[in-house]
């Protein structure tokens, strides 16, 4: 199933899609969504981030070829930090450029897992039962900020501008992302083009490792981390993440 949440005619509404069509629903998306025997089309509607996580954790260095061509280690855990929820864009959304002083800005096109229900301290064999789904997600970075100062790196100030943290359309319940290419293309132009199975921790380890840090509440966000071809963009620049078998994110910066 594909779930997402959209905007009509001011109101925020959850719903299924099938093909073009909106199968609206009430309730929480991560109890039990009862369908209200409503319809609308996607051409009528405004697409909005598919939940509201309370946290979204991203990934560094979680990919073997960025590690590779870069001189990392692998880690021997996962290497993490904090998006603020208050970041988040849609499909279709615009990000807003930043102030010039604030320098440049990359995407990166990553996986991202959709917490189903409160997890901490998980059994590794648990792990897979708390994953909801998958979407497709932009972890925008303002990448001279986060070195700004030599003591102190901002990985929370440089990933958490407005918009920055996009994702969508929807979240797939049924997606593998075992077999799956990510590809992220800029104005058109290939930029990411990588196998998600190139992971040093998968989903399920992921989540399984992070339990064992954090309380995960559902719709929470883990964003599996981004490979080789992570660039800066211009003001104006239409970025696409396309995941094979997920769906495709689109982003206006600027």
């Amino acid at each position: 199933m594909r779930w997402m949440r959209c905007e009509h005619e001011g109101r925020a509404r959850l719903g299924l899609l099938e093909g073009d069509a909106v199968l609206l629903h009430e309730g929480e998306l991560f109890g039990a969504p009862r369908p209200t025997g409503e319809q609308l089309q996607l051409a009528d509607v405004r697409w909005l981030p598919p939940c509201q996580p309370g946290q979204i954790v991203g990934l560094w260095n979680n990919f073997r070829a960025a590690a590779a061509k870069n001189g990392w280690a692998e880690p021997a855990e996962p290497l993490y930090f904090f998006k603020s929820p208050a970041a988040a864009s849609g499909h279709g959304g615009t990000v807003p450029a930043v102030a010039p002083e604030v320098g440049r800005v990359a995407y990166e096109g990553e996986l991202a897992i959709v917490i189903g229900r409160a997890a901490h301290r998980l059994a590794r064999d648990e792990a897979a039962s708390a994953i909801f789904g998958y979407t497709v997600a932009n972890d925008f970075t303002a990448m001279e900020l986060l070195n700004r100062d030599a003591s102190f790196a901002q990985w929370a100030r440089a990933k958490s501008l407005p918009g920055f943290a996009a994702f969508g359309p929807w979240i797939d319940t049924a997606f593998d992302p075992v077999p799956a290419l990510l590809r992220t293309r800029v104005a058109g132009r290939e930029r990411q083009n990588y196998a998600l199975a190139d992971m040093f921790f998968s989903p399920e380890e992921l989540v399984w490792r992070l339990s064992q840090d954090l309380l995960l509440q559902p719709g929470d966000l883990i964003f599996c981390g981004t490979s080789l071809g992570v660039l800066p963009m211009k003001p104006g620049s239409e970025v696409e993440v396309e995941i094979d078998g997920l769906g495709l994110l689109r982003s206006t910066y600027g």
